[in-house]
Order: structure tokens, then C-alpha cells, then sequence
């Protein structure tokens, strides 16, 4: 069976001053044939799906797009800017359950879809959760229930926020300090491969010098995975432009920063905060290495 290798969901481009849902959120996916070839420069037809509750849940949203990949088999599309098949994404209640990405590919660049692949939106980003951070971003406390965006808080800085079905918050904070290293200097596998969750996979890289900074600043501190990362750079100006200002270690615009996700035996991924891109990396390179730490 062909298969579609999804890179990262980059989320959260088009957001006004008002805090006004998205329009589009930015996806990234690697297209690879039945021989794990990649299918480079080539056009490719897509369906997008955004599903509900489920990898056969109730598709909320769809659209179909024909899109060229680059030399690399990567495509790059802004979902919500496609047909519409059925559904409104600006309408999509992103608070209301769990969400997945299913793509449908015809590599011929038909609408004969043979390549499938679903995806789920671990992280859904600041804007699509707009009226929901509006309501807390302010000068709380920082208790259980009252964390804001922006807030200096547990020796970092909040940069996402999330409600669970309960209404109690769950979100990341960004250590106030960087540093510089390997993400590992021998070329082994890990299985440090989650997208979406880096406590898991720094868990994982027992002998990566990235690891050992992150784990080195105390208990919860790990090195954040792309998808993670990814939402660090979208949201980095949110809430009182707190990321910008001083008292810690700047954000680097040019930098490459590491994300605790492996892409294979010699490669992980790294996010290119000059492109805003995800990349693969040999692992013995030294990039930018900065913690993140959940609540």
C-alpha cells in the first residue's frame, strides 16, 4: 500500500487583532510511493479532511486542493483555502473534542486517491482556541485554573493553552534560557519518534547531549517535540508580546532549534525559526536546544 508520512501540522497563521478564528492553518506532509520512494516535483492531487472524535469520526470539514512537491517529496498547503467539499472551517469548534487530518493523495495529480493518511492534532494552536484564551489571558495567578499567556510562571514563559472536556487548563511553558548541542552523537535509533509528544521521546534519548541540557534543569523540563516546537513558533508573540520582551534568553529569529523527534537512523527534526519550517538534521549537528515543560 502506498503510504502519505505526514511531517507536521504547522498550525495558526491568520488570526486578527481581535483574536478572530483562523481562516487557514499551514500543513506539511511528506509523499512517499508503494517502494518508499519519494515523489518528488511532481503534481499531486489531495482531499483534506478534518475529522471529529476519532480516525473515523465525523468529518466536520473537507476540501480538495493539487499541489506540486519539491524536490524533497514535501508539499505545503493552507487548509481552508482549498474547494470545499462539504463543511465550514471557520466554524469548527476546535474546543469540542479531538480532531484528526486525514489526507487522500492521488500522485498523478487526479482526484483517484490512493494514498491515505490521518493524523491527530495533538496540539491545536492559540488562535483556533481564541475566544477560550481571550476569556483567561489577563493577570492571573498562575493556579491550576488560571494560567495566561504571556505569564512568567515555573521558570518559563506560557505560550500555549488549552481547556480539557472538564474546563481545566493543560498548556507549555518555554524555559527562559537556550543553549547549543548534539542532538546525538552516535548514529543509533532511539524510537524517540512521537510528533507530538517530547516528554516520551526525550524519555528515549539516553545518550543525546540535547537531552541531557533539557533533563539537566530539573524535574519536568524536556526537549520539545516538532509539533510542540511548532507551536512555540506560531505562538511566540501571543498574549502581552512577553516572548519579545526581556528578562530571559531571546528567541532567536535566524536560529534552528532541535525538537526531540527522530526522523530516522542518522536524522531528527529541527525547527527553522528563519523559514518557519520543519527540517531533518543530521543528528551529530549542533543546533539551538531550548526546554519546554507541560501543566
Amino acid at each position: 500500500m502506498k503510504k502519505l508520512y505526514t511531517l507536521i501540522a504547522g498550525l495558526m497563521l491568520t488570526a486578527s487583532v481581535f483574536a478572530q478564528a483562523p481562516e487557514k492553518m499551514s500543513y506539511q506532509a511528506v509523499v512517499r510511493n508503494s517502494s518508499n520512494a519519494l515523489v518528488t516535483n511532481q503534481s499531486v492531487g489531495m482531499q483534506i479532511s478534518i475529522l471529529q472524535n476519532g480516525t473515523t469520526g465525523t468529518p466536520v470539514y473537507v476540501e480538495t486542493q493539487t499541489l506540486t512537491t519539491n524536490a524533497n517529496g514535501l508539499v505545503s498547503l493552507e487548509i481552508g483555502t482549498g474547494t470545499v467539499v462539504s463543511g465550514d472551517f471557520t466554524t469548527i469548534d476546535w474546543a469540542n473534542g479531538t480532531y484528526f487530518i486525514k489526507t487522500e493523495t492521488d500522485p498523478t495529480g487526479g482526484t483517484s486517491y490512493t494514498i491515505t493518511g490521518t493524523t491527530q492534532l495533538m496540539s491545536v494552536p492559540y488562535a483556533l482556541h481564541a475566544k477560550t484564551a481571550e476569556s483567561i489571558t489577563g493577570s492571573g495567578s498562575g493556579s491550576a485554573d488560571n494560567f495566561y499567556l504571556g505569564q512568567d510562571t515555573l521558570g518559563g514563559i506560557v505560550y500555549y493553552i488549552y481547556k480539557d472536556a472538564t474546563g481545566t487548563q493543560h498548556g507549555l511553558i518555554v524555559n527562559k534560557n537556550e543553549n547549543t548541542a548534539v542532538w546525538q552523537a552516535s548514529v543509533t535509533v532511539t524510537n524517540a519518534d512521537r510528533t507530538e509528544d517530547g516528554a516520551y521521546n526525550t524519555s528515549q534519548m539516553t545518550s543525546s547531549a540535547a537531552a541531557t541540557y533539557v533533563t539537566g534543569l530539573g524535574a519536568g523540563w524536556y526537549l520539545p517535540s516538532i509539533d510542540e516546537l511548532a507551536l512555540l513558533y506560531y505562538n511566540r508573540f501571543s498574549a502581552n508580546r512577553s516572548l519579545r520582551a526581556g528578562g530571559f534568553t531571546l528567541l532567536s529569529k535566524t536560529a534552528y532549534y532541535w525538537s526531540s523527534t527522530e526522523y530516522n537512523t542518522a536524522f531528527a527534526y529541527n525547527f527553522r525559526f528563519n523559514s518557519g519550517n520543519a527540517n531533518g538534521n543530521g543528528k551529530n549537528s549542533t543546533l539551538s536546544v531550548r526546554a519546554v515543560r507541560a501543566f
